[in-house]
């Protein structure tokens, strides 16, 4: 908060809601208020909004959702903000129902950072392309999402 006052062109991302919390409910009022301008402005987001991240923490369709669930009802009841990119850099594992469940949340977007190495190999190497649309179950659901 400090170094986003000196520094007006400062942005910060932040994504696991549980962290963010034994963070933010030790801070005094000051700094919550100034927090809230930051995210009012757009300069401090959240990605995501899970309670955790969502990997083997919530490998289940109920437990991605109640996680969701619980990170984006504190960010709306504090913030009124709901996450509209998902962040999963560091997750082991992207299964394609939690691509869906993230789309049918309102989730615009989905960033990995970790894929299978022969896949990240014909990406990079051949197609010259990392970006992808990635739409889950569309033979069953559409392609809407």
């Amino acid at each position: 908060i400090e170094q986003m006052e000196k520094r007006p062109q400062t942005k910060f991302t932040y994504v696991e809601i549980k962290y963010f919390t034994m963070w933010y409910t030790r801070q005094n009022q000051e700094t919550k208020d100034k927090l809230k301008k930051f995210v009012k402005e757009g300069r401090f987001e959240f990605l995501n909004g899970g309670w955790s991240a969502n990997d083997e923490a919530c490998p289940a369709y109920q437990d991605i959702i109640d996680n969701m669930m619980t990170g984006h009802q504190f960010l709306q009841k504090e913030f009124g903000v709901t996450p509209r990119v998902a962040w999963l850099l560091d997750s082991f594992g992207h299964s394609s129902a939690n691509a869906r469940l993230y789309a049918d949340m309102g989730l615009e977007a989905l960033f990995v950072g970790r894929l299978d190495m022969r896949d990240r190999d014909q990406r990079f190497e051949h197609d010259h392309s990392l970006n992808y649309l990635w739409r889950p179950f569309s033979k069953h659901f559409g392609d809407s999402n």
